[in-house]
């Protein structure tokens, strides 16, 4: 159990796995007034950034569950080197059907809705863990604007147009759902560069040291189409966002 070593590759040196940058993390943090002792659990948590600087920060604990073995290892050395490890805790294993087995005051899915299948199954399975009363977080891509047609939201990354929904829509299937959305932390164009072209020093690097390797092909296939596939469409048409919710 796993993630396939070309995403390990792609974002090996990245502490935040999505198009947010170390500052709007900060940001959102502080937008939601974590008090102290706040209890979170963070599914899909990635390397760990958003539990170790909001316990270093706000003084959360928490618990993180990722499939892949390198970001977990990852996360532990995080919380170490901030002097979160009593406050923290990483579990390798798959976060998709993870509840808590006490009620938890945060319950996050920051940018991994398919654990659930989608937003509709991810906030179910989110609510399970959560006190009443508590906040939700969901981090989900939308459209900046609709595609012009399948092909292009195949470029995006997306297996249709159907995939993801317009800001304002998206934030209504949130309210169709029974969540008021409270905040937002939205991904921009630069958030998105940063995001995007670490992962092609990444390739490279790699690339350099491993020429060899059995991945060789395919890590020198996506560092030679993926910079003008982001610029002719990923940047133009996608985003991506973080979404505090409240249950009604």
């Amino acid at each position: 159990m796993d993630l396939p070593r070309i995403f390990t590759i792609r974002e090996s040196s990245h502490r935040i796995h999505n198009p947010l940058t170390a500052d709007k993390l900060a940001a959102l943090g502080a937008s939601l007034h974590l008090a102290p002792g706040t209890r979170a659990l963070d599914l899909a948590s990635g390397s760990g950034e958003m539990l170790c600087t909001w316990a270093r920060d706000h003084g959360i604990t928490g618990t993180g569950v990722d499939i892949s073995t390198v970001f977990t290892e990852q996360a532990q050395a995080r919380a170490a080197e901030l002097g979160v490890a009593d406050r923290v805790e990483f579990i390798h294993g798959d976060a998709a059907g993870h509840v808590a087995d006490q009620p938890v005051d945060l319950a996050a899915c920051v940018g991994a809705t398919w654990i659930g299948n989608g937003v509709a199954g991810t906030t179910e399975l989110l609510d399970r863990s959560l006190r009443p009363g508590g906040l939700m977080l969901i981090g989900e891509p939308y459209w900046r604007q609709t595609p012009t047609d399948e092909k292009t939201a195949k470029a995006c990354h997306a297996t249709s147009i159907a995939d993801f929904l317009l800001l304002p829509e998206l934030i209504e299937q949130f309210q169709e759902l029974g969540y008021d959305v409270v905040e937002m932390m939205l991904a921009d164009q630069d958030s998105w560069d940063r995001y995007a072209a670490a992962q092609w020093l990444n390739l490279r690097r790699w690339l350099d040291q491993n020429p060899d390797d059995e991945l060789a092909h395919e890590v020198r296939e996506e560092l030679t189409t993926e910079p003008a596939r982001y610029a002719r469409y990923g940047r133009e048409y996608l985003s991506w966002g973080v979404f505090a919710l409240m249950k009604r």
